[in-house]
């Protein structure tokens, strides 16, 4: 009778197989493990320095604008790490490039700081059409609701233009721009902009309005070539003076606000940037710039909001009872100005950071020559709203507005054709219809057929 077949070596291999297949499972579970681990470091950390960049921290503080300054100051750390070691990034590069590039013969390539701004994206709209290449820089700062900029930003998009999310103090983001463009202009508009909230925040004046301008000039100065550069002053410079209307030769050294001494102060710094590099400038002195895509803290932009939410307005009068009267310009009439500044801006004379030759220092005014009393602007807006304005006249406060604006502009006019067209009727009427269009608010806003669709104004 046959005995029957050995099962051990069999059994000991099958447990031993088993064991083999044991430890092959663990190792490749710890491996999956500390990939997954390191994965997950890796998108925390791409997560954090994300939001790190598009969204401030919270605060419980008194004011959103001491958060932005903390905020600014993280981000231009970050960004100057990431830019500043020449890493923009191939698709970075190819976009600014091509929203650099003109597309009509011996156009320009200029870079539009403060481009998601009012005056920023119109500008940027304008030189886009007619051949222009246009690069936009803006830091989207909260001073007003940041969703308009990002409404604006996303206008500019669809033409074409690109805007880099970015701030004056971050020299080495400047420094990378110029080095992938070589900008022939530079239209300059970013700002910190109005008179009442420099006493709440005054910081910000000096940190926008002379730091951040000082430090465009240091990275233009270092540019090769140097571009000639148009940047944005105010009426406000004019200050305490009473001769009228106003004159660039008119005294500028009785500024009424800080927001006014920070632009005198930008005057004075453009002059030692000419006088010692050879930069070409040329100052605009605003006056009460309105129209569509505006800013909110503007007066007739919250006297809209306010009358058609049957809030009071509080319309002022001067110390000695007179009534405050503003030399409101259109949007279209300064737009036609900073383009006429661009177009007969001459060349900078300087190289490698030298002055080779004098160079064109030049300051203008921009106004309408016609100014308006306030109590006729809400009047003018009740007509068009159909709403009756609740109005609340008190004296002007001591907060350095100053109570007449008049724009004398037969230099601009003289050197590049500057001529405004567009009186308050007109031009409030193209701002109410944005407004109600842009807002969804249904009225009895009165319509004239004459009025055309109007994407940027």
């Amino acid at each position: 009778m046959a005995s029957p077949p050995d099962t051990s070596k069999t059994m000991k291999l099958e447990r031993y197989n088993s064991y083999i297949r044991r430890v092959n499972s663990t190792k490749l579970l710890n491996a999956s493990s500390k990939l997954l681990f390191r994965a997950t470091l890796l998108i925390a950390l791409v997560l954090i320095l994300f939001f790190t960049l598009n969204y401030p921290p919270l605060s419980d503080g008194a004011g959103g604008a001491t958060t932005h300054g903390h905020f600014h100051q993280h981000q231009n750390f970050l960004s100057s790490a990431f830019y500043g070691g020449g890493v923009g990034g191939a698709a970075w590069e190819k976009q600014v490039r091509h929203s650099s590039t003109p597309r009509r013969p011996n156009g320009f390539s200029v870079l539009v700081t403060g481009a998601a701004g009012f005056v920023g994206s119109h500008c940027s709209l304008a030189l886009k059409k007619r051949g222009d290449g246009v690069l936009g820089l803006d830091n989207f700062n909260d001073y007003y609701d940041p969703s308009l900029k990002r409404a604006r930003q996303a206008l500019l998009s669809k033409h074409q233009i690109f805007v880099v999310d970015g701030d004056l103090n971050d020299g080495p983001l400047l420094s990378k721009l110029f080095d992938v463009v070589p900008f022939t202009h530079v239209l300059h508009l970013a700002a910190q902009a109005g008179v009442r909230y420099a006493m709440q925040n005054p910081q910000s004046y000096i940190r926008s309005n002379i730091a951040g301008f000082v430090n465009l000039l240091e990275v233009c100065k270092s540019a090769n070539p140097q571009p000639a550069i148009v940047w944005a002053s105010s009426s406000s410079v004019y200050g305490l003076n009473t001769d009228n209307p106003f004159s660039e030769l008119h005294r500028t050294d009785q500024p009424a606000s800080l927001y006014a001494a920070t632009k005198k102060a930008g005057e004075e710094i453009a002059h030692t940037y000419n006088h010692i590099y050879g930069l070409s400038l040329t100052g605009l002195r605003f006056f009460t710039v309105y129209g569509p895509w505006g800013r909110p803290d503007m007066a007739y932009f919250f006297f809209t909001k306010d009358i058609l939410h049957g809030k009071p307005i509080d319309v002022y009068k001067t110390q000695d009872d007179k009534e405050v009267a503003r030399d409101f310009t259109y949007i279209d009439d300064v737009v036609k100005g900073c383009l006429g500044a661009l177009d007969t801006a001459e060349k900078s004379t300087g190289s490698g950071g030298k002055k080779k030759a004098p160079a064109q220092l030049r300051i203008y005014n921009l106004g309408n020559t016609s100014p308006v009393p306030v109590g006729k602007l809400v009047g003018i807006l009740e007509s068009l709203l159909n709403t009756k304005a609740k109005r609340h006249v008190i004296r002007m406060p001591r907060n350095g507005d100053v109570p007449y604006t008049h724009a004398n502009v037969s230099l601009a006019n003289r050197d590049f054709g500057y001529k405004p067209t567009t009186d308050l009727s007109t031009g409030l009427r193209k701002f109410v219809k944005w407004y109600v269009s842009y807002y969804g608010i249904q009225t009895r806003v009165k319509k004239e057929s004459s009025d055309r669709p109007e994407e940027s104004a």
